[in-house]
């Protein structure tokens, strides 16, 4: 599209300036919003819903610029996408919320009730909650707002109560005494994920139990608990204890006599390889007391306070363990104590709390019939993992998967919907049934696990046959963090198979490809947490560098199932390439750049080597194509470079490798469009040859028209206001992804050439002291046997190069690529100057490669340091070695006056270049 005048971009961008109007136009135009009634193939993600209470954390801000670099590239591609937003109601951590409001007030929920507490929850979500939504818009997320749903709203209610009940008659659903996380604290059970893991000092005691040759000695952390043993356990052929199989030992305190087992799961290598059994307070000692008919007896509340009579009865267990000690000591019963003694230690995630294993009665999802269905979808193909090295870990879960407690002891969530009546009956009553007059319903209510595992369905209107449901189920694409593979993404994939199992099984799943990604960790791999102080607030960067920088940093590290590491310094680079970009068109756009109304072609024209869009989806109108325009060189090297960039994105971007689309995007932007073209394009452009300059506007303009296409599902905002500015388009959002066929690799190889040559001389202007401005005579001998004949021009053009006068006189010569540059720098540089610089700069280098050797010679730093941080090493002394090298021949030449010629690399050819923060 031609333009009657070049337009002017502001001088600097500044995001603060662009996003939020930005974003506000795209939900105005109503970009977002799917079409359950097209014809165009469906793309739907759902978004791993956060927690109403929550913020944007650094993981959620990668999570999300995934899905919509995702998201955005199928929109351009022409599919009917779909990426639905909600929260969780997060029944612990609100309800913790809530509570601690009310106690301000010296109050507790007891105070309100049960029916008065759970409104004042609904008030603090409705005035309080959902911060998260707002955050979500400043990162740029392109989620339908429209259908934006939340776990405890009329519908998804509504789905969760019609598959308890058709778990529960399916005999799936069960209520029975186990061991389960508590919560000492929030006086709730809790999931496994809901508990953290930390390695604490604690201790680890001996006691003998009995005495003489019938005596057996077992070691504890938790001495407190040996009040509530019912049996030791030995391992059945350990010949130190067969002796006493079968016999009873006195339980110290107590006064009880408490049998000892052969039990098959008892490590004799450990410790004393006997094994104290607690029943009720530990759930390997409940297998065990199981599988031996042996009591529960319960010695703990649910506050964590000793109920056995006797001394200790109203003790706190952290109160009872040293009073439990003291008294066995008293006794001559302890046999060893070792503090600290660092073990694993699970605390409640929300408050900090050491969780107690605790025998209770509580609900459960029988697995096993689900959890084959889970694992069958991802063997047979119907799902796939990716990256597929993911496959073992997860069938390691669903083919040993236990029981899954589903109850928890709060008000806020789903409630039970089971009813008990008068005299012990029991009914489950669905969303369309009203249970028996004055039965009581359970007071317990679902893990907000439960919940979430209907997500990919629920929020699509199940159970109902919706427009949504029939249109974007299954959904296609998952992303989502490995650490929660089997907490959510096995329950998902269990409960749509069977919310969905009268589908034809290809059809059942919750989606078709779950993308794993790794951990945010800092710049050193290590994970962050406030204790380190090495969080990232992803807003403060959104404020400070801007929500692409942002966006394209996350993205860049981001390699399938692997962690990745950040820094402020990337977040900074991030932003320095924004501005590249913004310089780049801003300069385009000076000059008269604009996107031509005839596509780029050459003289036949292949069939475009990017990944096809399927068949359903038209292919982007393309304007007619014509090769008679003639393209320079430069003109032909970046065009097909372009063509191979587009190529490689789609490929990338199919295999989920935001990390290497980014890589690709960055290097061809930054080292190829602007230093390289931009620089050989002003040549035209000042040329005074208007159908020359005219031929270089369009393929600059169609450039950067294609190059903003490809970075824009990453960095939305920059891109979205430079292309407009280019093309005088609607939106770039809704524009066509790039499809675009243009290979010569004649040309590629002759501009390759002469980017080394140019590097190479660069180099040596550097070394001579130079300043990249500072223009100097010289010819170009033998040039014109060799492919760059025609580009005499733009090689003085880049190297700043006067043609040699009379009398020229060449002071020094540097040969490479077949021509030997012959350069007049006599009186140009100050000799002495130019020698103390050397010098100054060989002792650093020296120094840089003494402390990388003494680093790589310490067999501890070797050994324990991070891989990446060995290999940077290595690569520091490797880079050191050579400016040494260069260096010490460049103050030879200069105390000899001998002609500078760099020895050649690679066995001969010429070192490419390799530009700032390229690749190796």
């Amino acid at each position: 599209m031609s333009r009657p005048g070049p337009i002017e971009l502001p001088s600097q961008y500044a995001p603060a300036e662009v996003e939020g109007p930005r974003y506000e136009r795209w939900e105005k135009a109503g970009y977002f919003t799917a079409d359950a009634h097209s014809d165009a193939p469906a793309f739907c993600n759902v978004i791993p819903p956060p927690n109403v209470t929550g913020s944007l954390h650094i993981g959620h801000a990668l999570d999300h610029t995934l899905i919509d670099a995702l998201v955005r590239r199928r929109r351009m591609q022409g599919y009917n996408t779909l990426w639905l937003p909600g929260m969780d109601h997060a029944g612990i951590a609100t309800q913790n919320v809530v509570e601690r409001e009310l106690a301000k007030e010296g109050l507790s929920r007891h105070d309100l009730g049960r029916e008065a507490f759970v409104e004042r929850v609904w008030r603090w979500k409705a005035e309080s909650g959902g911060k998260i939504l707002g955050q979500m818009r400043r990162l740029g997320d392109s989620v339908d707002w429209s259908r934006e749903r939340f776990t405890m709203d009329e519908g998804l209610s509504r789905a969760v109560q019609t598959i308890f009940k058709r778990l529960f008659d399916d005999g799936l659903i069960y209520r029975a005494e186990r061991i389960i996380n508590w919560c000492p604290r929030c006086l709730t059970a809790l999931s496994d994920i809901e508990v953290d893991h930390s390695d604490d000092d604690g201790e680890l005691v001996s006691i003998r139990y009995g005495d003489g040759d019938d005596s057996i000695v077992v070691a504890t952390t938790r001495a407190e608990t040996m009040l509530g043993d019912t049996a030791v356990a030995v391992h059945p052929d350990d010949p130190r204890y067969t002796h006493l199989i079968g016999k009873t030992v006195e339980l110290p305190l107590t006064g009880r006599r408490i049998p000892i087992v052969a039990d098959e799961h008892v490590d004799p290598a450990f410790g004393t390889g006997a094994v104290k059994v607690t029943p009720a307070h530990d759930p390997n000692d409940f297998e065990i007391g199981r599988r031996h008919g042996l009591p529960g007896i319960t010695v703990l509340d649910e506050h964590g306070v000793i109920t056995a009579h006797g001394p200790f009865q109203g003790l706190d267990r952290f109160e009872a363990r040293p009073a439990v000690v003291r008294a066995l000591r008293e006794q001559g019963r302890i046999v060893a104590e070792k503090r600290p003694y660092v073990h694993a230690v699970g605390h409640c995630s929300r408050c900090g709390t050491t969780v107690e294993p605790r025998q209770s009665l509580q609900w459960f999802v029988r697995v096993g019939p689900l959890a084959k269905a889970a694992g069958d979808a991802v063997r047979d193909g119907r799902v796939r993992l990716h990256p597929p090295e993911m496959n073992a870990r997860y069938f390691g879960w669903v083919d040993d998967m236990h029981d899954w407690c589903i109850s928890r002891q709060l008000w806020w969530g789903h409630r039970i919907p089971v009813f008990y009546g008068p005299n012990g009956q029991v009914t489950c009553v669905g969303p369309d049934e009203e249970p028996p007059p004055g039965w009581t319903q359970d007071p317990d209510v679902l893990d907000t696990w439960f919940s979430s595992a209907l997500w990919p369905f629920s929020t699509l209107g199940w159970p109902d046959d919706t427009a949504d449901l029939r249109t974007f189920y299954p959904t296609s694409v998952l992303v989502t963090g490995y650490d929660i593979l089997f907490f959510w993404v096995v329950r998902m994939m269990m409960f749509g198979l069977y919310a969905m199992r009268d589908k034809p099984p290809a059809d059942a799943v919750p989606f078709r490809v779950v993308a794993l990604h790794g951990l945010v960790r800092d710049q050193f791999g290590k994970k962050m947490s406030k204790s380190r102080g090495n969080t990232v607030d992803p807003l403060d960067w959104v404020d400070r560098f801007g929500a692409d920088a942002t966006r394209f940093t996350l993205a860049r590290g981001a390699n399938p199932g692997g962690d990745i590491a950040i820094s402020e310094e990337w977040a900074a680079g991030s932003r320095n390439f924004c501005n590249k970009l913004w310089n780049a068109v801003r300069f385009a756009l000076l000059n008269g750049a604009h996107v031509p109304a005839i596509v780029p072609a050459p003289a036949s024209v292949p069939a475009p080597a990017s990944v096809p869009s399927p068949a359903s989806v038209p292919a982007p109108p393309q304007a007619a194509r014509k090769s008679d325009i003639s393209y320079s060189v430069p003109d032909q090297w970046i065009l097909s470079r372009l063509s191979a960039v587009i190529a490689e994105t789609d490929q990338l971007f199919e295999a989920f490798e935001f990390g290497k689309v980014c890589d690709v995007l960055y290097h061809f932007a930054w080292d190829e469009v602007c230093d390289w073209y931009l620089e050989l394009a002003k040549v035209p452009l000042a040329s005074g040859d208007e159908a020359a300059a005219e031929t270089t506007r369009q393929v600059l303009g169609f450039v950067l028209d294609q190059l903003l296409r490809l970075l824009h599902p990453v960095m939305p905002f920059v891109t979205e206001e430079l292309w407009t500015a280019l093309t005088g388009e609607e939106s770039v959002m809704v524009a066509a992804w790039p499809r675009f066929a243009f290979a010569d690799r004649a040309a590629e190889a002759e501009i390759s050439s002469m980017m080394r040559l140019v590097t190479e001389i660069r180099r040596f202007r550097s070394d001579q002291g130079l300043r990249p401005s500072q223009r100097v005579a010289a010819r170009l001998a033998g040039i014109e046997a060799t492919p760059l004949a025609g580009h005499d021009e733009r090689i003085r053009s880049l190297l700043r190069l006067n043609p040699p006068s009379d009398g020229f006189t060449a002071s020094a010569s540097v040969e490479v690529e077949g021509i030997t540059v012959e350069l007049d720098v006599a009186g140009v540089i100050d000799v002495a100057a130019e020698r103390r610089r050397m010098e100054k700069d060989l002792a650093a280098a020296r120094a840089e490669a003494e402390q990388a050797e003494r680093k790589l010679a310490n067999a501890g730093f070797t050994a324990k340091a991070p891989a990446a941080v060995v290999d940077k090493t290595r690569q520091r002394l490797e880079v050191a070695q050579a400016d040494i090298a260069r260096l010490e021949q460049r103050l030879t030449l200069l105390a000899g006056g001998t002609t500078p010629q760099d020895p050649p690399a690679h066995g001969g050819a010429p070192r490419p270049p390799v530009p700032p923060g390229a690749r190796k």
